[in-house]
């Protein structure tokens, strides 16, 4: 069974990873990662508007109340290739099969304490055609908790988010390869339960309202009602979102329509779609998925109505 929470908390790490025409051509795929960025703090000195810091508060109800504290993010990892006598190239076709060298991305999740990931590298061979080589730079940082209390059985809980990569200058390309991108925070609460900021109970507000976020949208996260999960999210969601029963997967962009999207792909021509599973893992797997689509899955796309309410 799908965990609805991580359903969630993945739609969000993968907001905009490759955007339709999910072609590594288009110019809108020139400018990946745009959402939860956390910049080395040399970039930011520099660069302001790009935060080296990104600051969660929250309320937790509840006197022997603890949380869990998990961050989520994407480290970019260059993809470059190389023919047989080693020497950088574009494209490689091997048994028909296209590769194109572009930036992919590898999740990471750590809790509290230091963050200490090695630079790395991965050769993949391609036989005698060359082979794709995955590079990664060295990240560092550090997540840290604080609990503050403000009234009786309530607590303020401060997640700090730092990244202290080195840093001495470059395009903005290079930047983002030491940067925490897409980062997100979730907190589980046991022996108690968090607050809504959106929408506290009346004896809350002013607490509610004295919470500092920076960079990042909390909210609670699983069934209505539930109040044991939140989602501190770098973009705005209502409390308790879901993902459309109907979607018939992640398509990187959940502020469209699935139809749109589906249809939309479905109507590439067949050197858009070489293009589009050439670019990414992922993007190829959007692909197969939605030209394996039955009639009646597709139907399900259309016109779904929900949450309606009987008016006097």
């Amino acid at each position: 069974m799908t965990d609805p929470v991580r359903q969630i908390a993945d739609a969000v790490l993968y907001e905009g990873y490759v955007l339709w025409p999910y072609r590594r051509s288009a110019l809108k795929n020139q400018r990946r990662w745009t959402f939860g960025g956390v910049y080395p703090a040399g970039h930011a000195r520099e660069h302001p508007d790009d935060a080296s810091v990104m600051r969660t508060q929250c309320l937790l109800e509840g006197e022997r109340a603890a949380a869990e504290v998990r961050v989520r993010f994407l480290h970019v990892v260059r993809r470059e290739l190389v023919g047989p006598d080693g020497a950088p190239v574009d494209e490689l076709t091997v048994d028909g099969e296209r590769h194109v060298a572009w930036d992919e991305a590898v999740e990471r999740e750590l809790g509290p304490g230091p963050i200490a990931i090695p630079a790395g590298r991965e050769v993949e061979p391609l036989g005698d055609a060359g082979a794709i080589v995955r590079t990664w730079d060295e990240l560092a940082g550090r997540v840290d908790v604080r609990e503050d209390a403000v009234g009786d059985g309530l607590r303020r809980l401060t997640v700090e988010i730092a990244n202290t990569s080195a840093w001495d200058g470059g395009a903005r390309e290079e930047v983002l390869r030491r940067t925490f991108c897409s980062t997100h925070t979730v907190l589980r609460a046991t022996g108690g339960e968090f607050v809504s900021l959106t929408d506290p109970p009346e004896r809350l507000r002013a607490a509610a309202a004295a919470c500092q976020n920076v960079g990042t949208w909390p909210v609670l996260v699983g069934e209505p009602g539930q109040r044991d999960t939140l989602l501190a999210s770098p973009i705005i969601l209502e409390d308790h979102p879901r993902v459309a029963p109907e979607s018939p997967g992640d398509l990187f962009d959940g502020g469209e329509i699935d139809q749109l999207l589906v249809l939309n792909i479905l109507a590439l021509t067949e050197e858009e779609k070489a293009e589009m599973r050439a670019a990414d893992p992922r993007t190829r797997a959007i692909l197969e998925r939605t030209e394996a689509l039955t009639p009646d899955q597709l139907m399900r796309l259309h016109g779904a109505i929900r949450d309606v309410a009987a008016r006097p």
